[in-house]
């Protein structure tokens, strides 16, 4: 108990509060980030939302103990979008329960562009509540309720949340490790379990959010789990910022692989081959196949060998790795071949290590780049599967480069490069890498127990970001369990942000093989193991492209370059003697001399999404030429055959945009 003369005391010691420019602020102890902006001005103190004390965010009622240092973050932070979405979360909540009384609440994190919560109730909800409860919420916010944090304890918590029949709380504090503190946020009468931190008051959330849809989720993410309801919502700054985000929605759906994908006839799925194991149509192997001779092209240039790996291993050899006590559980099950565990392969990372190992190398040798269009096998709970994007069997561009140190920064800001040189041709304008790292709390459990490794690696390929002078932003605990990565994020035309690529480093796997090199002094050296994937498997990233194109593909790409059509049956002969000479030039071409009105024919033909109508009618036969139409451009005017196929070759081969 602190005596009334003793917490003057206390308020009377000061503490020192660096602020982002370099202002040390002498304030009583217990100041908090309201009273430091407040201080600077009434406007300012308006306009915080949160604060960041010693890079920890916390509430802007959160009072200051000790010497520290403070940044004032205001709604246009970065941070103040997970805040908003973690407030609509709970308001969410507490108009569900007000509407729907009995109901169970269980998780409701931030998530990327939105928020969900997990319900507990006999009936489930269905997109029909949705308005309801939207319409609910803003009253509570109109209330602007202040968020409210208060400390527990353990044990009364847990009474209080199973007397309130919300038994997910009780068993998430149960769960709790013992030392974390129990925390409470109260928003007027109603609260929840939570670490915080929040907004001021629900009015600070504003009302540029809306319910988008339910699903069904097992409690903690477990099928032998009850199984929930999930309210999905998206959640802003502004109503323009909700706008842009629901139209890109709007032409995600247009744009959708799946959609586009039957339609032009690229690929399939069907219940006896299995789900998950996608059917590539003619149309998508020409996708596959462009890709494939582009990687190819640029490594054989970036001096790279091509090898050739099985799609079955003994299951000894992913011990030896590590990816089987790592990844067993995204593994299929093992085969018994005669007394020995066979599993298809996940990842070529092993075989590739026996290649190396097949010879012995020298410095001289080094950099050994090893490369394979290898097809590898993983098993996606059902739940899961999504189209191209998340599939059971993948083609992946895959390669290893060994190298001694001295060469490890060139090769990695090598690969780097090789992403931008991919991004252009692509015309992928806004892209991210994030260097992860790992987290020195969990070695030996889920990274490789080499601390003086992990900060040695993470070094080199943070220089080699900085000397290439490259974007990219750090992210803990999220490195692979042998070593630092980057993971290349883009953004497609309409703004989807997607996971392409990876480029990895592994410095601890290499040893368990005992790959070596005989080194200029003549003595064995272990070389460090770069694993890239800058197209990453050609499923993901066809389905990136058909969304980012919209199917419209660039001609180089387009599963069928160019459509011969003829005005009339009457020049039939001509428009197949065009169709040959355009196929023996090595262009992808397609004849539509059917009994059609013009007009149907050009239809058709901007339906499946051909780049290039060449159109045959009298004045084209007398003059040997032909008449062009392009999608978007429309008609070109007459060309002499020879002109045409000369000019588009030309921009088949430079890949032009």
């Amino acid at each position: 108990m602190v005596l009334f003369g003793e917490k003057n005391k206390m308020a009377d010691k000061l503490i020192n509060i660096t602020l982002p420019d370099g202002t040390v602020l002498n304030k009583p102890i217990g100041s908090t980030g309201y009273d430091i902006a407040f201080g600077i001005s009434e406007s300012l103190a308006k306009q915080s939302i949160a604060v960041e004390i010693n890079n920890e965010f916390k509430d802007l009622s959160y009072p200051m103990e000790k010497d520290c240092s403070l940044k004032i973050l205001k709604k246009d932070a970065d941070y103040a979008l997970e805040l908003i979405r973690h407030d609509c979360a709970h308001v969410m909540a507490e108009a569900v329960q007000a509407l729907y009384p009995g109901t169970q609440v269980t998780i409701g994190p931030a998530i990327e562009n939105g928020f969900y919560y997990d319900f507990a109730r006999d009936k489930p909800f269905t997109v029909d509540d949705l308005e309801k409860i939207e319409k609910k919420m803003h009253e509570i916010i109109d209330e602007g309720l202040e968020f409210k944090r208060e400390v527990w304890n353990r044990e009364e918590a847990i009474k209080f949340f199973e007397n309130e029949g919300e038994l997910y709380k009780a068993e998430i504090i149960k769960d709790l490790p013992g030392s974390e503190e129990i925390t409470i946020y109260r928003q007027g009468k109603w609260l929840d379990l939570c670490r915080g931190p929040h907004l001021p008051t629900t009015k600070h959330i504003g009302k540029s959010f809306k319910l988008m849809k339910v699903a069904g989720a097992y409690w903690r993410g477990n099928e032998n789990n009850e199984m929930l309801t999930r309210i999905y919502g998206t959640a802003w700054r502004t109503d323009k910022e909700l706008r842009t985000y629901l139209n890109m929605l709007k032409e995600a759906e247009k744009r959708d692989h799946r959609k586009i994908g039957k339609e032009m006839k690229l690929f399939t799925f069907d219940e006896e081959v299995g789900a998950g194991l996608p059917l590539w149509l003619p149309n998508g192997s020409v996708l596959i196949e462009q890709l494939e001779n582009l990687a190819k092209e640029t490594e054989n240039d970036a001096g790279y060998d091509r090898v050739k790996t099985p799609h079955i291993t003994k299951g000894s050899l992913y011990e030896k790795s590590g990816h089987l006590s790592h990844y067993k559980d995204s593994m299929f099950p093992a085969m018994d071949i005669d007394g020995n565990e066979y599993y298809l392969k996940p990842m070529n990372c092993p075989h590739h290590h026996k290649i190396y190992a097949s010879l012995p190398r020298t410095y001289k040798e080094l950099p050994v780049r090893l490369a394979e269009y290898g097809t590898c096998y993983r098993y996606e709970k059902s739940g899961q599967l999504f189209g191209l994007m998340r599939v059971r069997s993948m083609q992946m561009n895959d390669a290893h480069i060994y190298c001694t140190e001295e060469q490890f920064k060139n090769e990695f800001l090598s690969v780097c490069n090789m992403y931008l040189y991919y991004f252009k041709i692509f015309g992928i304008e806004k892209y991210e890498m994030r260097l992860s790292l790992h987290d020195p709390e969990k070695l030996g459990e889920k990274y490789v127990d080499e601390p003086e490794l992990w900060i040695k690696t993470e070094k080199l390929v943070r220089e080699s970001l900085q000397d290439g002078e490259l974007n990219f932003v750090e992210i803990p605990g999220e490195a692979a369990f042998y070593g630092p990565k980057i993971d290349v994020q883009v953004w497609s035309a309409i703004g989807r942000e997607f996971t392409l690529a990876t480029n990895q480093v592994d410095f601890a796997i290499p040893s368990r093989f005992d790959l070596t090199y005989i080194d200029k002094d003549n003595k064995n050296q272990t070389p460090l193991c770069i694993h890239r994937a800058p197209l990453g498997t050609h499923e993901r990233f066809i389905g990136f492209l058909i969304e980012h194109f919209a199917g419209n593909f660039p001609l180089w790409l387009a599963p069928v370059q160019v459509v011969v059509i003829t005005i009339s049956d009457k020049f039939n002969d001509y428009a197949n003697n065009v169709f040959k000479e355009l196929k023996s030039n090595g262009i992808r071409v397609n004849i539509d001399n059917r009994s059609e009105k013009m007009g149907a024919k050009i239809r058709l033909a901007e339906i499946n999404k051909i780049p290039i109508m060449a159109i045959i009618g009298e004045k084209e036969v007398s003059d040997n030429s032909i008449s062009v139409r392009r999608k978007f451009k429309g008609d070109q005017g007459s060309l002499k055959l020879n002109d045409f196929i000369q000019n588009i070759k030309k921009e088949i081969d430079n890949r032009i945009l």
